[in-house]
Formats: structure tokens, sequence, C-alpha cells
């Protein structure tokens, strides 16, 4: 259960960094409170998550969910750049994930 909490934390993650972008500097009031829910929620579950999981794994899958779904989000939604190089980069960020979730207890 811990893990799932972590994932759908990461999910909430990519959804409150891609809120900023559309918030506007938060001058956009309905995105800006989106941002601020996610984030809420995203922290809030990394918090329960931790309560079985390595402080240090937990935060390192978090991350790394929320950058390459924010990066993959970037990509499909803004236009960023998708180099070979930079995609090969988000899978082994991927990879790392993959890993310590298999090498991790919980």
């Amino acid at each position: 259960m811990a893990w799932i909490m972590v994932l759908v934390a990461g999910m909430f993650e990519v959804g409150w960094a891609l809120g900023l972008k559309y918030s506007d500097g938060f001058t956009r009031l309905w995105f800006s409170v989106g941002t601020l829910a996610a984030t809420a929620i995203s922290v809030g579950l990394l918090a329960l998550a931790m309560r079985d999981l390595p402080v240090g794994t937990a935060y390192a899958v978090w991350t790394g969910i929320g950058a390459v779904g924010t990066a993959i989000a970037g990509i499909v939604l803004f236009g960023d750049a998708a180099s070979p190089a930079r995609l090969g980069c988000l899978g082994l960020i991927a990879a790392g994930i993959v890993g310590l979730e298999v090498v991790s207890p919980g």
C-alpha cells in the first residue's frame, strides 16, 4: 500500500508542477487553487507512505516520478525538446525508480 501512495503522490507532483505553469505565477485563481491542492495531496501521501518506507527511498522515488512525469508532460503539452539523449536520461531515471522499488522493503 505504501508504494501505491508514493505512486499517486508522484502523479500529484506532476499535477502541481503543471499547475505552476498554468497558474502563470499564481495570477490565475483556479489554477493556483488546484496547484496548492495537488501540492498538499502529494506531500500528504508521501508523508503517509514514509510510515512504512525508508525516507531516502520514498523521497527519491517520489521526486523521480515527478521529474519524469513532468518532463514527459512538457514534451506532450508544451513541445519541449524530445531528443534521444534527453529521452535516454529520462529512461535512466525511470530505471532508477524501478530499481529502488525492487530492492527496498515495503
